[in-house]
Order: structure tokens, then C-alpha cells, then sequence
């Protein structure tokens, strides 16, 4: 399905030239295909996935954590706030038939990395990407159903069948970024009663321990644990969890890390059985799980959104959110 060509085909997005520098531009309104619609953009949260970008530059309009209303006269979502499910996927293939639909072997495509996104006014979506979100749900928080509670909900959910609740025992989180709270948040509803957290910056170990975790200290071997979340994504910690997990307990690789990554080949990784996993974002069928998650826990997911600007104060606040001043800030445009 085609837009129609539309009175103003001109809006505004964030250029990524690299160098870590944005600039806020006219550019052409996108062009949206079959199969599309136009969404119109409400929020969109700052993710540390994109620093790649801002380091780099992007081709395409960054920014992937996306909320906003259909604009498509005629199509039976429009005027719906939906969020934006960023995988695109065919529907038909092993996987998305399996309900892995982040996984999809047909297609390997992402919204804000291979094809606009949303730090702009518009966006366009393939129908199957169209995430209707309840009224209940504010929009300041509705970005937050993707990769703050999709992402660590899907990993908490993947290794609960490996390392269950009752056989868990203490649980570490590495890293208490927006993903890492966001696993505290979901430990504690699947039953995980004991938390503890290692992050070096003081303000976000305060917030995981008002979410009920208990602190950790940084390069701690004192202690091992039956399951770890490493959420940093810091190839050090990654190792250090190699070194405290216990044998057949299971390290969960949930932040992500482009550049090469050396395993330290140890005594206590090869004299060992223990699971390594990794998980990646969420299967479309979980999103019901994941906004009963958000009810569930809305004041503590209020605390994570600290700063709100429109799009002419995105250069300066994404330097702000890169410097670790913010925890998830949100780019607001109505």
C-alpha cells in the first residue's frame, strides 16, 4: 500500500555525519512502500546502541526505540499510538513461524539501522511492525516497551528455562544501564528474589537498589552465581562473569559490544560446564507480557526517563545522554 502524496513532503530529522556530531535538517519526507505505513512520531528513546552512529555516522535516520500514531487514511490502524517493532520479518519462514520473529531468516533488516528511523518527525513502518499500545500506557513511557523491557524481559524469560527460579539462588547483573534495570525489573516478577547489581556509576546502583537489588562490588571473585546477567557489554566483564559463574549455571550476553571479543582461556573456562547465551530483543508475542510488565512496575520505570526535548536539542542531549548525565532520555515531538 502507497501513501498518497501529501501537502508537505518535507520534515524534519537528525543527521548522524559521524564524529560525534548531529545536525537537525529538512529533508524529504520518506518514501513508504507496500506493505507500509506512515507513522507519525510521538517519542523516540535515546539508545547506547546508537553511539556507534554518533562515533561513525549512519546512512540512514537513526534512532530505533519508536512511538508514534498511524498515518494511513483508510488502513484499520490509523490514528492508532502504536510502538514500532524495529526487526522486520516475513511471517512465513522456520523462524517466525517458530514465534522468533527477531530471528526471521528471510529477511535481516532493522528500523533505525538499515532504514529510517526515528529520530524525525515521520517514519515508515511495515504493517507487520505496528505494536498497538494500550491508552493506559503514557507516551513518555511507551518507547520503553521495546528494548528497556523487550529486550531484558525476552532475556529473563529465555534463561528462567535453564536456570529457573528456585534453582537460582542469588542472581548478578552486570551493568545498570536502561537494560539492566530493566532485567532487575523483570527478575523480580518471574520470581528471582535475590539481585544483586555491579555498576560503576553510583547514581544508577542507587536506582537498582531502590528496584530491590542489592550492590555488588565492581571485580568482586569472592562470590559465584548460578546465573549472570552481563549487561554492559564490556568484553572485561564478560570475562569476569566466565570467571564467577558456577559450574552448570549460565552467563546471559544481553548488551552488545561490535568490536572483536578475546576469551580468556583460563582454568576456570575450560575445567568448567556452564551455559553461555546470548539473546537479542523480543518475539512480537511478547509484547502482551511485556506492557502487563510496565503496569506492573510503572514508577519504577518513570525513573529511568530523565530528560524530555524536542528535536532542535537532540544534538546536545545525546552528548549528555553519551556522557552518561541521563539514563533514558526521551526525544518528545508533540
Amino acid at each position: 500500500m502507497n501513501v498518497s502524496p501529501r501537502p508537505n513532503s518535507i520534515m524534519q530529522a537528525a543527521v548522524f555525519h559521524g564524529n560525534d556530531r548531529i545536525t537537525i535538517e529538512r529533508v524529504a519526507l520518506p518514501d513508504v512502500g507496500t506493505g507500509e505505513v506512515l507513522v507519525r512520531i510521538s517519542r523516540t528513546a535515546l539508545c547506547g546502541s546508537d553511539f556507534k552512529l554518533w562515533h561513525k555516522g549512519a546512512e540512514f535516520t537513526a534512532g530505533h526505540e519508536i512511538f508514534g500514531v498511524v498515518e494511513q487514511p483508510g488502513h484499520r490502524l490509523h490514528g492508532r499510538r502504536c510502538a514500532v517493532y524495529i526487526p522486520l520479518h516475513c511471517d512465513h519462514c522456520a523462524a517466525c513461524k517458530r514465534g522468533d520473529t527477531q530471528m526471521c531468516l528471510e529477511v535481516s533488516s532493522l528500523i533505525g539501522w538499515n532504514r529510517p528511523g526515528g529520530y524525525a518527525e515521520y517514519v515508515p513502518v511495515p504493517e507487520n511492525c505496528l505494536l498497538p499500545v494500550p491508552d493506559d500506557i503514557e507516551d513518555s513511557l511507551a518507547p520503553l516497551l521495546l528494548d528497556t523491557i523487550g529486550t531484558s524481559g525476552h532475556a529473563v524469560r529465555f534463561v528462567s528455562r535453564v536456570v529457573p527460579p528456585a534453582e537460582a539462588g542469588p542472581v548478578l547483573v552486570m551493568g545498570a544501564g536502561p537494560v539492566g534495570l530493566g532485567v532487575v525489573l523483570a527478575l523480580r516478577a518471574l520470581g528471582y528474589d535475590d539481585v544483586h547489581v555491579a555498576d560503576p556509576n553510583a547514581a544508577r546502583l542507587g536506582i537498582a537498589q531502590s528496584f530491590g537489588a542489592k550492590a555488588h562490588p565492581i571485580g568482586d571473585t569472592s562470590k559465584r552465581f548460578a546465573l549472570i546477567m552481563e549487561c554492559s557489554g564490556a568484553h572485561a566483564a564478560r570475562n569476569l562473569g566466565i570467571e564467577l559463574v558456577l559450574p552448570r549455571g549460565a552467563l546471559v550476553l544481553v548488551g552488545e559490544n561490535a568490536a572483536p571479543w578475546t576469551i580468556e582461556e583460563g582454568k576456570v573456562f575450560r575445567r568448567k560446564d556452564f551455559y553461555m547465551i546470548r539473546t537479542f530483543y523480543f518475539p512480537f508475542q511478547d509484547f502482551e507480557p511485556n506492557v502487563e510488565l510496565l503496569r506492573k512496575y510503572k514508577d519504577e520505570y518513570r525513573v529511568l526517563v530523565d530528560g524530555e526535548f524536542g528535536l532542535s536539542a537532540l544534538p546536545e542531549n545525546f552528548a549528555r545522554f553519551a556522557r552518561g548525565e541521563l539514563i533514558k532520555p526521551v526525544l518528545a515531538l508533540d
